[in-house]
């Protein structure tokens, strides 16, 4: 595994404060009928950092951010929330990372950020029916009808869009932290 520079460690800790102060900022329920639910950007700037330094980084990011965010702004899910955070926005970079490692274009970003959102949405169906079933005490019946109808649909919305938010803001943000680098102006 190769170094990390003091100057990449501070822009990781940049990246991790910025997607707490957006958590605090922005989040909402999307479906009524489930408003524990809520839309974040944290993932934004992660799927950023996972851009610029690929899904180690990416992974790191994912596991600071998710801690901190389960400690403080999303206490009330507590080690649940924190592990579920971790293991989905983690599927989420370490596919979009590869993917975008591989392909390092417009295109392999798109491409990146569209698996990336699909292999969340499909690791957030075990992840509820094992820590919603059994930690969070809902029973089976109850999760697997929300499946389709509120928690499929809603990873989907709340992926995509901050893939939408994440393509659209990478470079200036690349720029705004004097990160860019020969391989990054391809995109």
């Amino acid at each position: 595994m190769r170094e990390r520079t003091a100057k990449e460690l501070i822009q990781l800790a940049i990246l991790t404060a910025i997607s707490i102060v957006l958590v605090y900022l922005v989040r909402f329920p999307i479906f009524p009928s489930a408003p524990f639910l809520e839309y974040d950007m944290a993932d934004v700037p992660i799927l950023i950092g996972t851009f610029l330094f690929g899904p180690v980084s990416g992974l790191l990011l994912t596991v600071a951010v998710s801690i901190l965010q389960g400690l403080t702004v999303s206490a009330q899910s507590g080690w649940i929330g924190i592990i579920m955070h971790i293991v989905a926005t983690g599927t989420f970079v370490i596919v979009a990372g590869v993917i975008y490692r591989l392909e390092h274009t417009r295109k392999g970003a798109v491409l990146a950020l569209i698996c990336g959102s699909i292999a969340m949405t499909l690791m957030m169906i075990p992840l509820n029916l094992i820590f919603t079933v059994y930690f969070m005490g809902v029973e089976r019946a109850v999760v697997v009808a929300m499946l389709p109808k509120v928690i499929v649909p809603f990873n989907l919305i709340k992926a995509s869009g901050n893939s939408i938010i994440t393509f659209l803001v990478y470079k200036q943000v690349g720029r705004a932290l004097r990160l860019e680098t020969d391989n990054s102006r391809k995109m």
